[in-house]
């Protein structure tokens, strides 16, 4: 068993737990989120000590080498002495330029950094108010085809930071934000190669990012996006992605809904089962899935059998805590 200084503080780790969780077991209140080493909400840095090097996979070199690892992922091997995250050295200062509602549970958030931030349309960042609390959210804006940031935020039942960026956040706000992070984005390189967009919810913002980005790019292969909802008012954009499909003859956009009720034009079903319906053979195909964690790892299984590389299946799910128990639109 291994001691975590934190604080002044000093914690015991059980063997085979995280320092997220011993932490939490002992009453210690620290920022998280997906738990399995992705949103990068629960950084530390290690002040003494060494961290196994899968608490730092993925991390930039840079923070790599300033001891920053991943709560979630740190089961040490030894006592350590960590610290919260230097702000300086992973936050930058973003302010909310417009908020509009797409749809009754969707908000879109326009963000303009004090510096620019480079990144890939696909992507995600953690956006943190003035009191710590924060959150990950993908990016549907294109760094050159868009001077803003884009987030798109669904409000979830006892969501804090949803229901306060609905409820109280305005536009002129400060709000500090880290990143890039991810590599759910597209590559150019195979102009040819044909692309399976599937998403559901607001899973459609990274999305309709990388479509937008390899479209710009002068992507000819095909570029099939599906895009589910329970109800209709879920399939938010959809004027915008049928307009951009008729724009461009490879692009297909495919609404699909799986509640009770159907609306013209769109597909009967989940989207990823609409998808793969439609796709059984996808040997050569690049397939990104975004959206609620069990769809996309599921998703991930049958792009796989249906001849999918693993290397060619990108997909950045994480869980909100326990937010998303309820039916999802």
């Amino acid at each position: 068993m291994a001691e975590v200084a934190f604080g002044g503080v000093t914690y015991d780790c059980r063997d085979g737990e995280t320092v997220l969780e011993a932490l939490l077991r002992q009453g210690v209140d620290l920022p998280f989120s997906c738990r399995v080493g992705l949103c990068l909400t629960c950084l530390l840095r290690a002040e003494t000590g060494s961290v196994p090097a899968e608490a730092q996979e993925g991390l930039k070199e840079t923070l790599r080498l300033q001891g920053y690892f991943l709560a979630c992922q740190c089961r040490p091997g030894r006592n350590l002495k960590v610290a919260p995250p230097e702000d300086a050295a992973i936050f930058g200062r973003v302010k909310v330029v417009a908020l509009d509602r797409l749809a009754p549970q969707v908000c879109r958030v326009m963000l303009e950094p004090a510096n620019p931030l480079y990144y890939r349309a696909g992507q995600f960042v953690n956006l943190r108010r003035q009191d710590g609390l924060g959150r990950s959210y993908s990016l549907a804006s294109v760094p050159r085809l868009d001077c803003h940031l884009e987030l798109h935020v669904k409000r979830l039942p006892g969501g804090q930071m949803s229901n306060w960026i609905f409820d109280e956040l305005e536009t002129g706000a400060a709000l500090d934000v880290q990143g890039p992070n991810g590599a759910c984005y597209y590559v150019p390189g195979r102009p040819e190669q044909s692309l399976l967009l599937i998403g559901n919810g607001t899973g459609l913002a990274p999305l309709m990012g990388i479509a937008r980005d390899a479209l710009s790019d002068g992507h000819t292969g095909p570029i099939q996006l599906y895009h589910g909802s329970r109800h209709a008012a879920g399939l938010y954009l959809r004027a915008e992605l049928e307009a951009l499909a008729a724009r461009h003859d490879n692009f297909d956009y495919v609404p699909c809904l799986s509640g009770p009720a159907n609306a013209d034009g769109c597909r009967a079903g989940r989207a990823d089962a609409v998808a793969f319906s439609d796709h059984t053979k996808l040997a050569g195909w690049r397939v990104f899935l975004c959206g609620y964690p069990p769809m996309v790892h599921g998703a991930k299984k049958l792009a796989y059998l249906a001849g999918a590389a693993l290397d060619d299946i990108q997909a950045d799910p994480f869980e909100l805590r326990d937010l998303r128990r309820e039916p999802r639109d």
